[in-house]
């Protein structure tokens, strides 16, 4: 009897990693990242993190005590899930941002449906997309020692940047914004093969193929390595596309999968406005991932069709290898998730009719409003016109901010007013800062041939009710009635007196400062090119 083998079910062949193992190699491979975050973001990145880490761990606790389950806190899920939403965060956000967003995606993404191992999609990137369609403002405001500013990408839509800086994290953005710390970390978890090269490579490819075809200036490498260097494209390549749980199990399958996250991301990033490309083209991929596994399956060794079972329902097929694959595809989807997909589809179509036959009708109501803004800064013009020169000036400028001391301002149109004679009675401007509270701010400036500003007014204005949007209440948009067209200042104190001063909406300075600064850029733009 002693001879007796014991035989056990399967696997047969174990391996000594575990889940902790595996997770605190992940949490180690972040720190080189998160080092460079909170040295360059200061004390109150620090305090993001933790509270991430904390809320997520707290909120795993808490369910698996509830539900009476075996409590799973120390096999380190909950602090990667937490330490990874932290980095994805800006360095400058309220501490109930991170506190809700780590809650979010441990509780309704990962707890509610099985915990560890049944998460349909990353719980970090969900909970950062939840946070981005909650909280949308403060999720994109980024600074440094108190002092916002615009993001490598937003820079890099118009003027080149330091690649340098881009590199070793000292930019705007979110914490984990280092690259150097993200690809020690990233080539410690090859190295230790906590994940494989597959995914990484294929996705930062892809990306930067895309990125090169449809970006606008070729196969620049510094435009691309840019690129590649903003945006959360590093991150997302070794730490969130490769969790397991989400990913294929096969390697053709992870190139696929790769390739479609790179794909999602230059697609979502060159011609989307979204605020973040990269969350959003890992959770699309996250939900490819089944059908990836479906239909790229490893032929088993000694793979033979004819030792196959006969399917029961083959007599149903067509004969067609294609049209029978997505039979048999059909047979193993649940029923309720294709119901889901249709109502889905016939959403879709019924939304893309509603703006097919409304299109129209918004670019004639968005025509009158600019007609009636027009009018409105220029009284004295009977009919509007288009000058030859500012034309080509425009022609020139091809979109781009217009000089270096107006922040992120576009000059989007300039109209020439006629009275019923045929002459010159001023100019409308249409400019538009990126540097409102809540978004951008589009106005026309109307100049008046004697060199008077007439006045302003509002074409797209979305700033906070009873704060910002009070730019379009006449206390302050009077006080550029009548003025002479030369540079103005904003007077945050109040009471001002002088005509080139502008006096600051209380609690609004964001707002007044953005329209003051487009006002300067169309004076600006007048003086040197139209008057």
């Amino acid at each position: 009897m002693s001879n007796l083998y014991n035989v056990s079910s399967s696997p047969h062949v174990r391996s000594k990693l575990s889940t902790g193992s595996v997770m605190y190699d992940v949490i180690l491979a972040l720190m080189p990242a998160t080092i460079f975050g909170v040295w360059h973001f200061g004390f109150h990145a620090l305090l993001v993190i933790l509270t991430s880490i904390a809320s997520a761990v707290l909120t795993e606790f808490v369910f698996d005590y509830i539900a009476g389950k075996e409590n799973t806190i120390l096999d380190g899920s909950a602090v990667v899930t937490g330490l990874l939403l932290a980095l994805c965060l800006p360095a400058t956000v309220p501490l109930y941002i991170p506190y809700i967003g780590s809650l979010f995606a441990v509780l309704i993404v990962k707890c509610f449906f099985g915990g560890l191992g049944k998460n349909f999609m990353n719980p970090a990137l969900a909970g950062r997309c939840f946070l981005l369609i909650s909280f949308g403002t403060v999720m994109t405001k980024y600074g440094v020692d108190g002092t916002t500013g615009a993001t490598p990408l937003v820079v890099l839509q118009e003027r080149a940047v330091n690649i340098s800086n881009l590199f070793f994290g000292h930019v705007n953005g979110v914490i984990g914004a280092s690259i150097f710390g993200l690809l020690i970390g990233g080539i410690y978890l090859i190295a230790t093969k906590g994940i494989t090269w597959e995914i990484p490579v294929s996705t930062l490819a892809s990306f930067a193929l895309f990125i090169a075809i449809f970006g606008g200036k070729g196969f620049s490498p510094s435009f691309i390595i840019s690129h590649l260097c903003g945006g959360g494209i590093v991150m997302a390549a070794f730490f969130m596309a490769t969790d397991p749980v989400t990913s294929p199990v096969t390697g053709l399958g992870q190139i696929v999968y790769g390739c479609c996250v790179g794909i999602l991301s230059g697609l979502f990033r060159v011609f989307g406005s979204s605020a973040d490309s990269v969350s959003y083209a890992v959770i699309m991929s996250n939900i490819l991932t089944p059908m990836i596994d479906e239909y790229i399956i490893p032929k088993p060794y000694a793979f033979r069709a004819s030792a196959q079972p006969a399917d029961p329902d083959e007599k149903k097929l067509t004969g067609n290898p294609t049209i029978d694959q997505i039979i048999r595809t059909l047979k193993k989807t649940p029923v309720s998730a294709q119901i889901l997909c249709l109502i889905t589809v016939i959403a879709g179509v019924l939304l893309s009719g509603v703006f097919t036959m409304t299109k129209d009708r918004i670019e004639e109501q968005k025509l009158l409003a600019n007609i009636a803004s027009y009018q409105e800064v220029l009284p004295a013009a009977e009919s509007f016109g288009r000058s030859e020169t500012a034309d080509a000036i425009l022609d020139e400028l091809d979109g781009a901010v217009y000089g270096d001391s107006f922040g992120r301002v576009v000059i989007n149109d300039v109209i020439v007013g006629q009275n019923a004679a045929g002459e010159t009675v001023g100019y409308v401007i249409a400019v538009t800062t990126k540097d409102g509270f809540d978004g951008d701010i589009t106005l026309s400036a109307g100049i008046a041939a004697d060199g008077s500003l007439n006045g302003i007014a509002f074409t797209e204005l979305n700033e906070t009710a009873g704060m910002g949007m009070r730019a379009a209440d006449p206390e302050f948009k009077d006080q550029f009635n009548g003025i002479p067209a030369v540079k103005l200042t904003l007077n945050k104190a109040g009471g001002s007196t002088a005509a080139d001063q502008i006096d600051s909406i209380s609690g609004a300075s964001i707002t007044s400062s953005a329209v003051v600064n487009a006002v300067n850029a169309a004076i600006d733009f007048y003086s040197n090119n139209l008057q």
